[in-house]
């Protein structure tokens, strides 16, 4: 089964931890709608930008959870 999991950044690209802890999740689908979700709290908690991965490849990112941006 494939997993979708987010990477959580700062702004210059380094990794942080997440301030809400998320599941691998099945579909990009869910994925993304954890990310909808929770973007607000996880930006709260140190995070600016987020990428998506299909296992070990990149989909897409890095996106901002800035709104302005």
């Amino acid at each position: 089964m494939t997993a979708w999991t987010w990477r959580f950044e700062k702004a210059d690209g380094t990794e942080v931890q997440p301030a809400v802890q998320p599941e691998e999740f099945t579909t990009q689908g869910d994925a993304e709608s954890w990310i909808g979700e929770h973007w607000k709290a996880l930006q709260d908690g140190g995070a600016d930008q987020v990428r998506l991965f299909e296992e070990t490849t990149e989909i897409y990112g890095p996106m901002s959870l800035h709104a302005d941006a």
